[in-house]
This record gives C-alpha cells, sequence and structure tokens, in this order.
C-alpha cells in the first residue's frame, strides 16, 4: 500500500517534486519542491510570469531543473489534480467548492515559499538591478576608504621625506591607522624626536587644560616643553607662548629650539627682536619673560592657543599665571588650548604650586580645580631620562648637593623646607 502523497512509478525518471521511496514502486513527495511548484503554476494560470522564466524561477529555489515543456504538462491538468492537498476539503475528502464552482485553495503562503512569489517578471528586475546597484555602492565605498587610507600613508610619508607645511610630526593616532610596511619605513627613517617612555610620554598625552610636569632635576621636563607646543604648528591660527622668569634663563630654550623647530618643520623662521618663530602654516611660537607680576600686562589684549611657564616656581605669586589663563583662547575649532608648567621643588613660589597641583589630589589623576579648569600633577624623577641617568654623573652631582637641595632635586620631594631651599649655603 502506498502512503499519502506518494504516487505509482511508472518508469526509470523521477518527476519534479518526488524522489525514490523505501516502498517499491512508488516515488515519495518533496514538500518544498511541490509548494515551489505550486507557487508558480499559480502564477502562470494567472498569467504573472511566462513559461520559460516559470522554469528558471523554479530551478533558482529549488535547485532542480524543470523544463518549460513539462510544465505546460501540469498546466493541461486542474490544479486541485495535481495538488489536492493544497485545496479545501470536507470531512468526508470531497472538495469544497467556490462561488465559481471550482475547489477552493487553502489560505496563507504556500510552505517554503518567499513574499516575492507574486512578483512580476518586470518588478523582479528592479529588484535584481537594486542588489547590483547595492553592489556598486559598497565597492564605491571600499575604494574611497582605500584611497583615504592610501593618502594618508602618502602624506605621513611625506611628513618624514620631504619639507612640508605639516611639519615632520608623526602622531600614534597615525602610525595606528597605517599599514605595517609604513610603520617599518617610518622606524627606519631618521627620528629626530620620541618622548622618554613615563612622565615625559604623559606629559606630551594629557588631555587637561592645565598640567604641571614636576620633580626631580634632569627629568626631560624643559625639552617636553619645548615640544608640546608644536603639536598644532601645522595649523595657522596656532599661537603659543613660552615663559621663563627672566630673558637670561630663556636663552638656553631659544638655543634649543633652534635646532628642533627648523628640523620639525623646514622652512621655519626666528625673528630675534621678537623672539618669534614663525612656521610656514602661519602658525608662531613666542618666547617672553616675567621678572615682576607687573610684565604680564604686556600680553594684554592678546590670544593664544598654548601657554607654558619653564620652572613656575620662580613666580612668588600665582597672579601671574592666573592673569595668562585669561589670555587662553582661539579662534580655530580644531585646537585645543592648554596651560603647561614644568617645575623642581623648592622657589619662592613653591608653596602656592604645591597647593594649586599637589596637594589638591593624587599624583598623575585627573582633577577639576575650583576655577573649573581640569588638571593633573605629573611627577618626574631622573631615571625617567636614561640619556641624563645611563652613566651616573650627574645623579651623582645631585646626590653632592646640600640635603635640602639633594631631596628637592634629585627626589623630587615637595615637603622638605618649602621656600627655603639653600638655608645650607648661607
Amino acid at each position: 500500500m502506498s502512503k499519502p502523497g506518494y504516487i505509482k512509478r511508472r518508469g526509470s525518471t523521477v518527476p519534479f517534486g518526488y524522489k525514490l521511496s523505501e516502498v517499491d514502486g512508488w516515488f515519495a513527495p518533496v514538500s518544498n519542491e511541490l509548494d515551489i511548484l505550486f507557487k508558480y503554476l499559480t502564477q502562470l494560470k494567472n498569467k504573472k510570469v511566462s513559461l520559460r522564466d516559470a522554469s528558471s524561477l523554479v530551478e533558482q529555489e529549488s535547485g532542480r531543473k524543470i523544463s518549460h515543456v513539462a510544465l505546460k504538462k501540469y498546466l493541461e491538468k486542474p490544479l486541485w489534480e495535481v495538488f489536492p492537498d493544497h485545496f479545501q476539503k470536507n470531512e468526508d475528502g470531497s472538495f469544497i467548492m467556490g462561488s465559481n464552482g471550482k475547489p477552493r485553495k487553502k489560505g496563507g503562503r504556500p510552505k517554503g515559499s518567499k513574499s516575492s512569489y507574486t512578483y512580476s517578471a518586470e518588478h523582479r528586475r528592479k529588484l535584481e538591478l537594486r542588489k547590483k546597484k547595492t553592489k556598486v555602492q559598497k565597492a564605491k565605498k571600499y575604494l574611497k576608504d582605500k584611497e583615504r587610507k592610501l593618502n594618508k600613508e602618502e602624506e605621513l610619508l611625506k611628513k618624514v621625506t620631504s619639507e612640508s607645511k605639516e611639519g615632520k610630526i608623526v602622531t600614534e593616532e597615525e602610525l595606528k591607522e597605517t599599514t605595517p610596511s609604513v610603520v617599518e619605513s617610518l622606524s627606519n627613517a631618521h627620528v629626530l624626536f620620541h618622548p622618554n617612555e613615563g612622565p615625559q610620554t604623559d606629559f606630551l598625552a594629557a588631555g587637561e587644560k592645565d598640567v604641571l610636569y614636576g620633580g626631580a632635576a634632569g627629568g626631560g621636563k624643559s625639552f617636553a616643553m619645548l615640544v608640546d607646543p608644536l603639536r598644532y604648528c601645522h595649523k595657522k591660527a596656532h599661537r603659543a607662548l613660552i615663559l621663563r622668569r627672566s630673558m637670561p634663563e630663556l636663552r638656553e630654550l631659544i638655543d634649543k629650539s633652534r635646532e628642533l623647530y627648523p628640523q620639525a618643520f623646514p622652512g621655519s623662521k626666528f625673528r630675534e627682536v621678537e623672539k618669534i618663530w614663525n612656521f610656514p602654516s602661519g602658525a608662531k611660537i613666542e618666547f617672553g619673560f616675567l621678572e615682576r607680576d607687573a610684565d604680564v600686562y604686556r600680553y594684554q589684549g592678546q590670544s593664544y592657543s598654548w601657554i607654558g611657564f619653564d620652572e613656575i616656581t620662580h613666580l612668588p605669586t600665582e597672579f601671574s599665571w592666573n592673569y595668562l589663563a585669561s589670555r587662553l583662547r582661539t579662534t580655530d575649532s580644531d585646537i585645543e588650548t592648554y596651560l603647561r608648567c614644568t617645575a623642581n621643588p623648592g622657589g619662592v613660589g613653591s608653596h602656592w604650586v604645591k597647593k594649586r597641583y599637589i596637594d589638591a589630589a593624587p599624583i598623575n589623576t585627573s582633577f577639576k580645580g575650583n576655577d573649573g579648569l581640569t588638571r593633573k600633577f605629573i611627577p618626574a624623577k631622573l631615571i625617567d631620562n636614561p640619556y641624563l641617568a645611563k652613566d651616573g654623573a650627574y645623579e651623582v652631582m645631585l646626590k653632592s648637593l646640600p640635603p635640602t637641595q639633594r631631596k628637592q632635586l634629585l627626589e623630587g620631594n615637595w615637603d622638605v623646607a618649602e621656600g627655603a631651599a639653600f638655608t645650607e649655603l648661607i
């Protein structure tokens, strides 16, 4: 006996929608294939698709071929005779007839069918074109991203191989975005400056508005003070101000800048009278001094996007530093404004510097001052500068100092004899 849906085997060819079964002499139905066949035979009956299109679509969905001739033979019979299970029946097995005198189809979408089963050939063509357009758009986006990345890599290589208004400063973000081969090329190039690991790197990467890099002598603070304002020297609106207590104290910083700046930004020019560096982009770095509190009024009406004071404990009060903070502004939204200072413990201003930066929060911790500015204190030690610490000669010199100076300059201790650094020499 046969099972429901099985058909008697009449030859060696297995009809579409059926497969060989365990029952000898019978083919077993493949429900998914029969549903697909029924779907497209219905569309053929309703003249929504051609025989050849239906044949192709059946093959696409089922993965099994059926010729348009075979489909035509199916059309010669009523669908309810070929697919009785797709029509409504009474309890006695007879068909439930509709108002047109034909058996009623079962409701709902045939099993295995998709929402596109009623689409016309024209609409399917539109859907196909839409898919192709999407692929083209994705390909364009890929090529655009690839071109942008290649341009960045080219600019990166130009920075270290030719003169450019952008200068020769390469950021960590740029290195992360480029390819390993470009990073390898840059590693073989002459590196003008690479920050020491630890506090010097932390200082140059700090995002707080007002940062003190202070502690022991020889930690690389002054050099970091020269490098940090270069971060925006490829921007025309950038203007930086580097200060010391007196003009003679500026001489060493200026001399170091003569070695560094023209190599970092080829074409940079120093105007000796005004003590100002002019960069190819139009950016400026100015050197100045504050021997008296009243000297800050020389900068009245000026605007700076970066202000730094080397050895800020030489200022007796914080009046000058607070006044200079009011000069911190820029018209370029891409430029972040910063206050940066360095110091060794001791000096006439040690008390207010310690209160402003060190006592307010743990070291290397960002905090907000009463004036609303974000701050951080980054301590420095001699060991942080491998170029000075390597042979130990500078350390021996610092150890030979009187106890108070030794603790301040070698250990970076802010708690010893504040304001009395030289009592041993009296």
